[in-house]
């Protein structure tokens, strides 16, 4: 059985930056210690729009300028990006909507005819990673999916819940 950590947009601007919390920044270290031990494939995700985001779909409705590709918001959190590299490898997708769509290929490659588990960590867990984790088991529904409740944080703590709830009752295991 293969592994993959699918590790959710921890970019400076979710954390610490123009949409982070509080929240985000207390996840940091169980993070960056599930990237250290796990033992697998791991798969980043950057959250990554261009100068016009204002004008797209997204933009008119959350208008704050976030994760701007090639600005300091864009790049992950630096705890993150150290811990990513002491690993033997990751790959990292860009994504320009909530779920990312290449994820889903990426998987097929890692699994090829093997079973995998995925698990997943980051930001955000109400719009994120509840999108990127419900794309997969909409792909693959026979994989074992968990996410770290404590490895994630939501826009709000009450989304961070209401997330992870959706998620259970969509059989994704929640620790």
């Amino acid at each position: 059985m293969k592994k993959v950590l699918v590790v959710v947009d921890m970019q400076k601007d979710f954390v610490d930056g123009a949409l982070g919390t509080k929240e985000a920044v207390a996840i940091l270290d169980n993070v960056v210690e599930k990237i250290d031990t796990f033992e697998g494939e791991i798969v980043a995700t950057l959250d990554t729009h261009l100068y016009n985001y204002l004008e797209t779909a997204e933009g008119k409705k959350l208008s704050v300028p976030h994760c701007i590709k090639m600005t300091a918001g864009w790049l992950l959190n630096e705890k993150v990006w150290k811990a990513l590299a002491r690993k033997d490898s990751y790959k990292l997708i860009e994504k320009s909507t909530f779920g990312a769509v290449d994820l889903v290929d990426e998987i097929q490659k890692i699994k090829g005819e093997d079973d995998v588990e995925i698990e997943f960590v980051g930001l955000c867990t109400d719009i994120c990673v509840v999108s990127n984790a419900l794309l997969l088991k909409a792909y693959y529904p026979e994989c074992k999916m968990t996410v770290y409740k404590d490895c994630c944080a939501g826009v709000t703590p009450e989304g961070h819940e209401a997330a992870l709830k959706t998620m259970e009752m969509c059989q994704i295991d929640i620790l």
